[in-house]
């Protein structure tokens, strides 16, 4: 079943319709206060339906679409061997990319939960579960970094966390990048989990590569 197609247009739809509707997106966003002190719990996932702008929308719905029909592929084609968690072909994207949304929503979770000022929203944590599920599967697939240096996915992976955790080191960025880094591991154990090969069909990808 694909679910990819519906995901972003689900998300688009819903993320064009509160950039004019305040009262929707202050209903979906990530409160982790809210969620704390009013079990607003659907937050956690509906965040994911919601962006700040058209760039942020375009941005993620973009490299969604771009890696996600690869994984989504490999999922639904059977291609994964059944790994220390088996989980059927059907359910695997699912579970990779709302897992992402959750996994993402962790530190604000955990740092916000009484902080009624905290907000956040976007499916950036979803999105980076499934390049890394790419990079994993894919590690020397040319990407073009900035749309220009051609660079392997594994090299892309390295520079993604080491950008993430240097940007989460600075305050006030309006960006969650330990959400972009608690989605992009949750992607690499997802995959390591549910994939009995998938660490040997990545050093040996690398090693025929080299």
């Amino acid at each position: 079943m694909d679910i990819l197609f519906p995901i972003v247009v689900a998300t688009s739809l819903i993320s064009w319709y509160s950039f004019k509707r305040h009262d929707l997106l202050d209903r979906l966003l990530l409160s982790p206060y809210l969620v704390n002190t009013e079990n607003q719990f659907y937050r956690i996932i509906t965040h994911g339906f919601v962006h700040a702008d058209f760039t942020h929308l375009f941005f993620n719905m973009f490299v969604l679409w771009e890696f996600g029909n690869r994984v989504q592929f490999d999922w639904l084609s059977g291609s994964h061997s059944s790994g220390i968690i088996p989980l059927p072909q059907e359910y695997g994207f699912a579970v990779l990319y709302f897992g992402g949304i959750i996994a993402g929503s962790i530190p604000a979770l955990m740092k916000h939960k009484f902080n009624p000022e905290y907000r956040s929203l976007g499916a950036s944590g979803a999105v980076s579960a499934v390049l890394m599920a790419f990079i994993l599967s894919y590690p020397t697939h040319t990407l073009l970094l900035f749309f220009i240096i051609p660079i392997p996915a594994v090299l892309a992976g390295v520079l993604f966390f080491l950008y993430e955790s240097n940007m989460q080191k600075r305050n006030n960025t309006g960006i969650a990048h330990d959400a972009h880094i608690y989605g992009a591991i949750y992607g690499l154990l997802f995959c390591i989990l549910t994939d009995g090969n998938a660490i040997s069909n990545f050093v040996n990808s690398l090693q025929n590569w080299f």
